[in-house]
């Protein structure tokens, strides 16, 4: 014959170990759910999402080809508080001849966006006049067909 063990009765402290680990199982999957979003994009910011979903195969096409140009740029503010931009092509070379234009957004919108022209000083450097202040730059470059976009900011 074999012997029976009496059943143990159904406590509060059973009761509380399965909640405690069902909110902590709970909590950890949301933790690291959270965490992996927040990681991996960043998003962006449209007036329309609806819009927006019909352009985003599109716009991730525009960035391949942007990015297999190779192209490399820097924004600065000059010594005499001019926008100051360097580019260069994928050699490492300065990008010459290219007709550069941006956006400058105060980071807060304090103040309005500025639309500006960049004209070359030197192979590869681009200025414009710039108001002081930080701002967010939107910075487009068109040379030979091809377009290159890039942000950066300037203090």
């Amino acid at each position: 014959m074999t012997q029976h063990r009496p059943a143990r009765p159904f406590t509060g402290r059973h009761m509380a170990a399965i909640l405690i680990s069902f909110f902590g199982v709970v909590i950890a999957v949301n933790v690291v759910m959270a965490r992996l979003a927040t990681s991996t994009f960043g998003g962006a910011v449209v007036e329309n999402s609806y819009v927006a979903s019909q352009n985003f195969n599109r716009w991730l096409g525009e960035a391949r080809t942007e990015r297999a140009l190779g192209w490399a740029g820097a924004v600065a503010r000059g010594s005499d508080g001019a926008l100051a931009v360097t580019l260069n092509d994928a050699q490492g070379y300065a990008l010459s001849g290219a007709q550069v234009t941006a956006v400058a957004e105060h980071p807060l919108g304090l103040r309005d966006d500025l639309a500006l022209t960049l004209h070359e000083t030197a192979p590869g450097q681009y200025r414009a006049a710039l108001p002081a202040g930080r701002w967010r730059i939107k910075l487009r470059v068109a040379r030979h067909g091809a377009t290159w976009r890039m942000m950066g900011d300037v203090g």
